[in-house]
């Protein structure tokens, strides 16, 4: 039995303390805030709870082999899990919607053709044929094992198989980013506008994000979106509980100043209060730049994927409204109001503007959740958008938002009791990221700007877990995360993941 001392009650920490602590070891959880769960928060006054988490579960299965591989109760037993269907209702800049089904591809693009004209539908249906292939491409690789020692093969290789561009009397091209995708095969604002969200959500310029990007919405047309009762944050209760439950250590109100070595390997921390704790092993689920400060020394060698720095990352902006009139029957539980002008929203996201972008992209959730309201008369309505690491809205910014998000919630101005904006700096004391910044998943190709660092370090015994580590950013990214780590430490460096 090995002593492992885990920095951070995230979700990818504490999915390798549980997967730890079932192999035999003795785990304990050093976390600097009062509570567990990093991100996945929640937001709660009068009786109106909001999930300041992602608000929807996509890969379901990831949790659920956790909690299979953790413990007799399934997911299912802890938690209350809903497909949503409509999936999501996207309302584009001239005004048109379209509701898109459940994992159903034809219904899929029989919606499409319905709201944007014959042919929208083949168009993009053509297009997540390709996604599927990338995903099958790319899915072991960048989330099912450790990443490779040759990493830079991924650096350079497009998984996504685009269908060649001809123009007349010019040279054929391909497609290498989203934005040529939705220039080159779909072919339609609208759709590109579709295409461009789901990068944007996650993080990513939509101009530039590379093509194999394209399996951000295939894992969503496929695997459905799903909804949790109590939000988000009930995962990460349920997982802390399953923690407890195998005997997992939780110190909270911990923080941690440095990672102890000696003859250069992890021998423990210490923490604000002095107290030193002894350890075999190290599992941090924390940025890079508040790694290295721990260990006073950076925790990568030279010709390792080199660690993204936080502030060259966007973060997300939540406004909660707390809504008289309940909601309406047959309400869509998402809609994505499309920016008018989304080259614009993405220039400013990401080229060092500060601020709320003029016309920003809003994802606007309104769950069908009694437990997150104080009766049947009130509503409780989460607005998210992307926008700068370090960005203050402004009263005008909020009214601006307000205003737009009426194309989801009609009347929201004369409904609400009071509103509430969740900033980057919120973001950032509930997870340690400076600016708030949010990691995006492990993408293959850009000349590996968004691979992540392998989960084990310069230092034995030092192993890194979390969304700023392989496999990156994102819920079941956080679980894939743990389990890779939580295989390091039981079997070996000789573990490469799944079989």
């Amino acid at each position: 039995m090995a002593r492992i001392a885990v920095i951070g009650a995230g979700m990818g920490a504490m999915a390798a303390a549980a997967r730890l602590a079932v192999a035999g070891h003795d785990v304990e959880v050093h976390e600097r805030a009062e509570t567990y769960g990093g991100a996945l928060g929640a937001y709660r006054r009068d009786g109106f709870t909001f999930d300041t988490g992602p608000g929807l579960l996509t890969l379901p299965a990831v949790p659920r082999d956790l909690f299979l591989k953790t413990g007799r109760e399934a997911l299912e037993d802890r938690v209350h899990l809903t497909e949503t269907d409509p999936a999501v209702r996207h309302v584009f800049a001239d005004g048109v919607h379209a509701d898109l089904p459940h994992t159903s591809r034809a219904q899929v693009a029989a919606a499409l053709d319905a709201a944007l004209g014959d042919g929208a539908g083949q168009r993009w249906g053509a297009f997540l044929n390709r996604a599927r292939d990338t995903w099958d491409r790319s899915r072991r690789p960048l989330l099912e094992e450790t990443l490779w020692p040759n990493w830079q093969v991924l650096a350079g290789r497009e998984p996504y198989p685009a269908e060649p561009w001809r123009r007349p009397l010019r040279r054929e091209r391909r497609a290498t980013t989203l934005g040529e995708i939705g220039a080159w095969e779909l072919r339609d604002a609208r759709l590109a506008a579709l295409l461009g969200q789901y990068a944007l959500a996650a993080g990513l310029d939509p101009r530039t994000a590379p093509a194999g990007a394209a399996v951000l919405p295939y894992l969503e047309q496929t695997f459905g979106l799903w909804s949790v009762r109590g939000g988000t944050r009930a995962l990460a209760t349920a997982l802390y509980e399953r923690c407890v439950e195998r005997k997992v250590r939780f110190v909270l109100g911990s923080e941690v100043t440095a990672i102890r070595t000696e003859e250069g390997r992890a021998a423990g921390l210490v923490t604000a209060d002095g107290t030193r704790v002894d350890a075999d092993h190290v599992v941090a689920g924390v940025p890079p730049s508040v790694l290295d400060a721990l260990l006073g020394a950076p925790a990568r060698s030279a010709g390792e994927v080199p660690a993204q720095r936080e502030t060259d990352r966007a973060s997300r902006l939540l406004v909660l409204f707390a809504l008289d009139g309940g909601r309406p029957a047959g309400t869509v539980h998402r809609t994505v109001v499309h920016s008018r002008d989304a080259k614009a929203e993405a220039a400013h996201v990401f080229g060092g503007a500060t601020g709320v972008a003029a016309d920003p992209t809003l994802t606007v959730d309104r769950p069908d959740d009694p437990g997150l309201v104080p009766g049947p008369g009130y509503e409780a309505v989460t607005v998210r958008l992307t926008v700068a690491p370090g960005t203050e809205p402004t009263e005008a910014d909020l009214d601006r938002i307000t205003a737009r998000a009426e194309a989801a919630v009609p009347g929201l101005a004369g409904r609400m009791r009071w509103r509430h904006a969740l900033t980057p700096a919120d973001i950032a004391r509930a997870t340690g990221a400076p600016g708030g910044a949010i990691p995006a998943p492990a993408l293959a190709a850009a000349d590996g700007k968004l691979l992540h660092p392998a989960n084990s370090t310069r230092v034995p015994g030092l192993f890194t877990v979390g969304g700023w580590s392989h496999p990156g950013g994102g819920l079941p990214h956080a679980g894939m995360s743990g389990a890779l780590v939580a295989g390091l430490i039981v079997e070996g460096p000789e573990f490469t993941g799944s079989t």
